[in-house]
């Protein structure tokens, strides 16, 4: 009886665990869908409707320009998950590679590995990510790239160490006593053993590549001011906080941290069901 009350709230807590993701994913793919098809007419300027504040008509207010705040930070927020879902998915690939690549060949390619994710480590985050945006010429373009070419690191660690756990296995060294190229193993046996940590490490990306993508936005090194984001959003609230107008400000602020928040969970949640120690805590 004690062990069917085991298995039991083991099963609640996996289903727990699944319905939160589920809810978490559903959320942010919904925004994601809503702020793409969304007409823009919905954020359109009606300098008639300026600096209202929230209600029935306008959940969020309107801004300076009489812009509808509740649907200009869906946009915005739509805005940022893609850039930040792709220059996060790039990222990632990058650190699958090198990660792989460090562990399996070792010599001057792990050193050559490690010294560039010591390096991109050592610098302040939030600087490289500003002076490669402005390289690029900041814009859509410019702050994607500078966002995939700054989050690989941490993930390359992950990956390589996972790697090197298998290195010296019995089945690898077999592949490789039956002629098995190195790429061949890496891709057979080393692959299919990281995934698990790299999905998790990818879901993990993203709400550091929106944060981030917000936060050169906001300091004027990222999106331009004529393209919805939640940085841009922000950025503009900040003229006009200090007059009393906190809506400009709280409800952006909110959806940005919502959507961070939840993909955290997603990822720890992920975490939780892959992993069988903690699946069965």
């Amino acid at each position: 009886m004690h062990r069917l009350k085991r298995e039991h709230r083991h099963w609640n807590r996996r289903m727990l665990v699944t319905v939160v993701t589920a809810a978490a994913l559903l959320y942010l793919v919904g925004i994601f869908l809503w702020g793409t098809l969304m007409d823009p007419s919905y954020y359109a300027v009606h300098y008639e409707n300026k600096l209202l504040p929230p209600g029935l008509s306008h959940l969020f207010g309107t801004d300076f320009m009489g812009r509808d705040m509740f649907f200009r930070c869906v946009k915005g927020l739509s805005n940022s998950l893609v850039i930040g879902v792709l220059a996060a998915a790039f990222s990632s690939v990058l650190a699958l590679i090198l990660g792989i690549a460090s562990a399996v060949c070792g010599g001057w390619v792990d050193r050559a590995v490690n010294w560039c994710v010591d390096l991109c480590m050592g610098l302040p985050h939030l600087v490289l990510l500003i002076l490669i945006s402005f390289m690029l010429g900041k814009g859509t373009k410019g702050v994607t790239i500078a966002v995939a070419l700054t989050h690989w690191p941490s993930l390359t660690r992950v990956v390589r160490a996972e790697v090197l756990q298998v290195r010296s296995s019995q089945y690898v060294q077999a592949a490789y006593r039956m002629g098995r190229s190195r790429l061949q193993v890496a891709w057979t046996h080393m692959v299919p053993h990281v995934l698990p940590a790299y999905l998790i490490g990818l879901v993990l990306l993203f709400p550091h590549a929106i944060m981030h993508e917000a936060s050169i936005t906001f300091l004027g090194f990222g999106l331009p001011a004529e393209m919805p984001a939640i940085g841009v959003i922000l950025s503009e609230a900040m003229n006009h906080i200090a007059t009393g107008k906190w809506w400009l400000a709280l409800f952006p602020g909110l959806m940005l941290l919502a959507a961070v928040l939840l993909f955290d969970a997603i990822g720890d949640n992920l975490k939780k069901l892959w992993n069988p120690g903690s699946g069965n805590e």
